[in-house]
């Protein structure tokens, strides 16, 4: 038995608008008063449209069309499981911009075929993402360390009493433990300052 036609539209912030998503589903063929909506970031799939879309509309049957993959949803791994999900419950998906991802009126087969496809697409996309945020954090850092802007949490100044504390623990006169008190440092932190400092800390001492 054919089922009923829904359409999800999405965008990330409330001041960006739907209208070019819900032109596009309802050329399609989606009655506007069955297209879902919702003002939420892609991350996951914890929004009150599509929660609403799924777990009280959605029937076996039914086919759920979107504009494009990433109304869906933008993270990869969450897109792909919810892909498996939808298709468990027998609903059908429609990519408008991507038609070879259409799993209406296909057989088991294909479906599968096409989710295979799904799979791939998204672990490609997901690392040339991945290749593109480490490109761009990369130029970043380039420009910012030719104006000399420095990178990395800024190291802890040296105590005042740094080298007076340093020469009593070398001396035998306190541990190591009431040296780090006695300076303020944690363990990790005094040990790096006393190695980028050995041979001032041994003309001082």
């Amino acid at each position: 038995m054919k089922g009923r036609t829904f359409g999800y539209a999405r965008v990330s912030t409330t001041d960006q608008h739907l209208d070019r998503q819900i032109e596009a589903l309802t050329s399609y063929g989606v009655a506007e008063r069955d297209i879902i909506t919702d003002k939420f970031s892609g991350k996951d799939f914890n929004r009150q449209g599509y929660l609403a879309l799924k777990d009280k509309m959605l029937r076996r049957g039914d086919v759920l069309v979107v504009k494009e993959l990433d109304r869906l949803g933008r993270n990869y791994e969450q897109i792909k499981e919810e892909w498996q999900e939808l298709q468990k419950m027998g609903v059908d998906i429609v990519i408008i911009d991507m038609p070879i991802l259409n799993t209406a009126e296909k057989s088991d087969l294909e479906k599968s075929l096409i989710a295979n496809i799904v799979f791939e697409l998204l672990a490609y996309t997901a690392e040339k993402e991945r290749q593109k945020i480490k490109l761009r954090q990369r130029e970043g850092i380039d420009i910012a360390l030719q104006k000399g802007i420095p990178f990395g949490r800024p190291k802890k100044a040296i105590p005042d009493n740094f080298f007076d504390e340093c020469r009593k623990w070398l001396e035998g006169e306190q541990t190591a433990v009431i040296t780090m008190k006695k300076t303020g440092l944690k363990k990790t932190t005094f040990y790096r300052m006393v190695n980028e400092n050995m041979r001032e800390i041994s003309v001082k001492c």
